[in-house]
This record gives structure tokens, sequence and C-alpha cells, in this order.
């Protein structure tokens, strides 16, 4: 007997007209959508880009902050290893703690804060006075921090050229003289716009910048960056030619008499006695590099890399904040940005250079985490 079977009409799945009527509006959308895109025209298109532009500053951003982080522990390291070691409790490692405190104070003050302005897409929502304190940290820390660059490389320069003169005494007060005048130069250029030279926050716009006055700018700029610019220029040169020289008169150092014979002869009443001195040269030739010798170059190589990263992390940056009051240059605020945090990154780089040139602090190191173990 056969069984006949009706067929199934659209109800038989759910699919009703209210149904039917839903999926074709929701495949209209897809296809208005899918068009939009391609047509990288419409709102459609305008909401992806901005989608893969927000996973693209997640990243960015994520990136920020474990630069924050990793700055901030590794010149913390660096301060607790000086804490601890006595032998550290001396030049030059004075310099080295003004200049760690200063990049702790910049990934602990400053760029927290410019972080949030990022999220903000540049606008500041946290009021005048917070304004304020973040700006002139801003200025005091990355001052500070640049300028203790400076004095790392004078006195590398001073203990290399002139180590007889530059004692131990002499070294430590320099040394102190030289972080005391790094931060009240610091804190000049920070503090001036707070008494009137120049405005930091703008309410209306939801600005908070350095201070754009044309004077205050050229004052700002040239005494935070360009000044030790070509103080740390002028060392490296100098530390350079040292170098060189050295080098040049290591090669052969040789006493040659002079070319004539040379007859000594006693009294003429006794029987004659003479010495003949013909050409003959003596020459000194060492084998290879004293202790000193491999140090002071180890000095200059990381004085030269200090002052390189040093340039190359801050140049950007300060070309803009000169050129942009000073010619109403509007450079776009990306690069504003990307400048800003490469200069930051120069705080993370500091104590990374000094103290891979430096076995003292690998050892202080090794021992300090051996000892938490």
């Amino acid at each position: 007997m056969g069984v006949s079977v009706a067929p199934c009409s659209p109800r038989c799945y759910g699919l009703g007209p209210p149904r039917i009527k839903q999926l074709l509006v929701m495949f209209s959308r897809i296809m208005e959508w899918n068009i939009t895109v391609s047509a990288n025209g419409s709102a459609g298109a305008d909401t992806w880009g901005s989608h893969r532009f927000s996973v693209f500053s997640v990243l960015i951003l994520t990136l920020l902050a474990m630069l924050v982080i990793a700055t901030f522990l590794w010149n913390v390291l660096v301060l607790v290893t000086i804490l601890r070691v006595r032998t550290f409790h001396r030049v030059p490692h004075n310099l080295v703690a003004s200049m760690a405190i200063s990049d702790v104070m910049v990934a602990a003050l400053v760029m927290p804060l410019s972080l949030v302005h990022e999220l903000n897409d540049r606008r500041w929502r946290l009021g005048r006075v917070l304004c304020h304190i973040w700006i002139s940290f801003d200025v005091l820390c990355c001052t500070a921090s640049i300028w203790n660059v400076t004095a790392i490389a004078l006195d590398r320069y001073w203990s290399i050229t002139r180590h007889l003169e530059y004692t131990l005494k002499t070294r430590k007060r320099i040394s102190n003289i030289m972080i005391l005048l790094t931060w009240l130069l610091s804190a000049v250029i920070s503090l001036s716009p707070l008494f009137g030279w120049g405005e930091t926050y703008s309410e209306v716009n939801e600005e908070c910048q350095v201070s754009q006055e044309p004077s205050y700018t050229i004052f700002s700029t040239f005494g935070a960056f360009y000044l030790p610019l070509c103080v740390v220029l002028f060392v490296y040169w100098k530390i350079y030619k040292a170098a060189k020289f050295r080098i040049g008169s290591k090669k052969t150092n040789t006493i040659t008499p002079m070319p004539e014979v040379i007859e000594v002869k006693e009294a003429s009443h006794q029987p004659q006695m003479v010495f003949t001195v013909r050409h003959a040269t003596v020459t000194f030739q060492t084998d290879g590099d004293t202790w000193r010798e491999q140090k002071e170059k180890k000095a200059a190589l990381m004085v030269g890399i200090l002052i390189g990263v040093f340039v190359l992390c801050w140049i950007p940056f300060f070309i803009t904040e000169l050129i942009n009051p000073l010619f109403s240059c509007d450079i776009p605020p990306i690069w504003k940005s990307i400048f800003l945090w490469l200069g930051y990154s120069n705080s993370f780089f500091n104590p990374l250079i000094y103290t891979a040139f430096n076995k003292n602090y690998n050892n202080a190191f090794r021992n300090l985490f051996s000892r938490q173990r």
C-alpha cells in the first residue's frame, strides 16, 4: 500500500510570512553593508574602519602600558641596587642615581597621565589643577633626565682626559654641583608657566599642553635640549679625539739619539778611552691594552651609545616643539604622540645602556636576585 507525502509548506519549518520578511530584511542589510564596505564611502565602511582602528589602538596602548611598567621597574631596580651595595655609594653612581630618580618620576608621574591623554583622543578632561601638575612634572622630569645624561658624559670626559687632576674628592664635589644645577635648572624651566609665562590649559578646547608662548618655547627648548645637546656632542668629539691621539701615540714610542758619532775622551795625560754611539733606536711597544685603557675604551663606547640614543629619542620631539609655535605649523596629532612617546622611551633606554656596560651592576643584579631566592 503506497503512502503519499504532501509537500511541506514554509510554515512547517517555522518560516511564516513574518519570519520570511525578517530574513529578507536581514539579507538586504548584509548586502548593503558589503556594497558600502567595497565602495569605502558609506557609514558601513566608516564603522568598519573605526573598528579596525580601535583594535590597532588597543595594541598600541598595550605596548605603551608595557613601556611604562618596564621603565618604572628597570629604574627602580637600579636605585635599589645602588642603595643596597656600599661600593656604589660614591661617584659616579650618584649621577646614575640622579638619572634613575628622574626616569622613575617620568614613568610614575608623567607617562600614566600621558596614556590617559591618548585614551581620550588627546583631550584633557581632568581639570586645570591636574593639568598644571602633569605639565610641570613632565617638563621637570624630562629636562632633569636629559641633563643627567649630560652630567654623566661630562664626568666620563674628565675622568678620561684629566684623570690625574680629576681626583676622587674633586670628582665628588663636581658631580654634586652638577646634580644640584640639573634639578635647579629643570625646576626653573618647568615652573615658569605657573607664574604667567604662557598658558598650559584650555577648558574650552579641552587642551593641556606645554606653554606655546614663543619666548617660553625658545627658552624651554634651548634650556632643556639644545644646550645639553651641544654639550654632549662637544664632549664626545673631545673623547674621540683623545682616544685617537692615544692610539696614534701608542703605536710607536721611540727614543732616537743624535745621528752623528759622539766620542767621549778622558784627560790627555791618561790612556784614551773612546765611547762611540752609532745610530740607534730604542722602541717601546706594548703587546696589549692596559687595564685603564680597556676601561676608558668601554666608557667611551658607553657614552657614545648613551648620547646617540638620547639624540635619536628626543630630537624629533624638540624640533616640532620649536617650529610649531614659532612658524604656526599644523603638525598632525598622531605625529605629536609618536615623537612624545619616543622621547619618553629614552627613560627606559638610559639604565639599560649604562648597566649593560658595567660589570659591577650585572654582578650586583645577580647577587640581588640570588638572595631573594
